[in-house]
């Protein structure tokens, strides 16, 4: 009997016989198995549940009235459905202007960062210049540090905005800039905005990844060194500046510390959700000059609306984007 006769016949035969012959292997192998593909599918479960469960209280207790937040008899599926609380939401935040300036302004922040930190992290990557440590030092730093820690400087900078002397002496005084949008522009193209030091980080740690051979035989070609950035690093590293952007968009459209020192001139929806709760009292009174007491339940339900709406958005982009964000992650690894 031929070699692959035998094994066909092995294949075939049930498994008890084969975990005889093999003295209870097989079966401690499979039960093994078994048991951690429960433990992970019950571990997965665990996870999502805890992260989807919220999210399904709220969508439910957005489509209650105001009576079924305090009939203990209902769970999760209300008893009187209404599209009211989202009109009264859309009212109380400035819906859709606050987050038509929420959509502009994060994308334009983390296009912004996004092109400053690539530029700075393919620096620190590949070239050798005076103090870099110390540098990349300061990019940690900006990463660790808080920004509430130098708010003060931040507002005194900006409300007496000055170049080396120059607009005094051309103006006579000083400028404030904090009602414009244009400090937060030049903090994120300074790589100084909101989680810059973090994408510099990230994207350095994938410049690193790739071989000098690549830019050393575009050399040889005749390619300057912008050029090689633009035709061999950048193509590569699209997944992780993606990655970038998205982490930049997401924290820009939730952010609070940089919209409410920097961008008091534009209605934001993240700003407007923060205060929904001064401007109930007044949106349901019937009288202008004078304000009413919200009930707790009702301004915990008008706030839940709030933070669906605000992360429908986030995992639209996400359902759309995963699979580059998740490459991204893979590419970026630590290499020193």
């Amino acid at each position: 009997m031929s070699k692959d006769n035998t094994v066909f016949i092995g294949k075939n035969k049930s498994f008890w016989e084969r975990n005889r012959r093999s003295e209870g292997y097989l079966l401690k192998r499979r039960s093994g198995q078994i048991a951690l593909s429960v433990i992970r599918a019950l571990l997965m479960f665990g996870l999502c549940f805890m992260i989807i469960q919220p999210m399904l209280t709220r969508l439910s207790m957005s489509f209650m009235e105001e009576r079924d937040l305090y009939d203990s008899t209902i769970i999760l599926l209300p008893r009187h459905v209404t599209l009211d609380n989202y009109r009264i939401v859309a009212d109380l935040t400035s819906f859709p202007t606050s987050m038509l300036n929420t959509l502009w302004i994060s994308l334009l922040i983390s296009a912004c960062q996004v092109v400053a930190a690539t530029l700075v992290a393919y620096g620190f990557a590949r070239f050798d210049f005076p103090l870099k440590k110390f540098w990349f030092g300061c990019v940690v730093a900006l990463i660790i540090i808080p920004p509430q820690t130098i708010q003060t400087s931040l507002y005194m900078t900006f409300a007496n905005f000055d170049i080396l002397g120059l607009i005094t002496l051309i103006k006579g005084s000083t400028i404030n800039l904090r009602s414009s949008i244009l400090p937060y522009v030049l903090m994120s193209l300074t790589c100084v905005g909101l989680k810059n030091g973090l994408f510099i980080y990230m994207l350095r740690q994938y410049f690193r990844s790739v071989p000098e051979s690549l830019e050393e035989a575009a050399y040889v070609d005749g390619c300057s060194t912008m050029h090689t950035f633009v035709k061999i690093m950048l193509p590569d590293a699209m997944p992780t500046i993606a990655s970038c952007f998205l982490f930049s968009f997401v924290w820009q459209w939730t952010d609070l510390f940089y919209s409410r020192n920097f961008l008091s001139g534009y209605t934001l929806y993240s700003v407007q959700l923060s205060t929904i709760v001064s401007r109930m009292s007044r949106y349901f009174s019937d009288n202008a000059n004078q304000s009413i007491v919200v009930p707790n339940g009702r301004q915990l339900q008008l706030i839940s609306i709030g933070v669906l709406i605000c992360c429908i958005p986030l995992i639209i982009l996400y359902c759309f984007t995963q699979r580059t964000f998740v490459e991204s992650l893979a590419m970026t690894g630590s290499k020193e």
